[in-house]
């Protein structure tokens, strides 16, 4: 499989923790193969551009219904990358099928998945990639606690 996997010892908040990053990238190639490196997940990062809708729209149509599959009670963090070309005019006027997506449209999106947490960072400039990690290790260090459904209960059928 055709996926990036790094290693790295650091420290949140007086923990050291090993980190281990695989980005399987969403290669169609790899469909059937993908879900294979989703166990033993403690999170995920779930990320999109925030100048590409595609991009956003994938997050609930394609990525969600595949992790609730594979891994439902593993937690989230969405992250909106590409920061630094939201409000960039020459970018936008550029490339014409780019379609920033704001904040709020990020936020939402986040409730509607059920992510722990958003964060939107540019690795270019660098902004929030920090934050990305670190939200990610410390929801991993203290995951929220699953709900479990109640049981449904079951009424006597009754004919009068």
């Amino acid at each position: 499989m055709d996926d990036e996997r790094t290693c790295a010892n650091v420290v949140v908040d007086g923990s050291t923790v090993n980190l281990g990053l695989w980005d399987t990238a969403g290669q169609e190639d790899y469909n059937r193969l993908r879900p294979l490196s989703y166990r033993g997940a403690d999170i995920f990062l779930l990320a999109f551009s925030l100048v590409s809708k595609a991009s956003f729209e994938n997050i609930y149509k394609k990525w969600i219904p595949e992790l609730r599959h594979y891994s439902p009670n593993v937690p989230i963090v969405l992250v909106g990358t590409k920061l630094d070309l939201r409000e960039d005019q020459q970018y936008i006027s550029d490339h014409p099928g780019a379609s920033p997506i704001t904040t709020a449209q990020g936020e939402e999106l986040k409730k509607i998945i059920g992510a722990v947490a958003y964060v939107e960072c540019s690795s270019r400039t660098q902004q929030n990639v920090k934050t990305v990690f670190d939200t990610a290790i410390k929801v991993a260090l203290r995951p929220p606690k699953v709900k479990k459904k109640a049981p449904k209960r079951t009424r006597p059928c009754v004919f009068l």
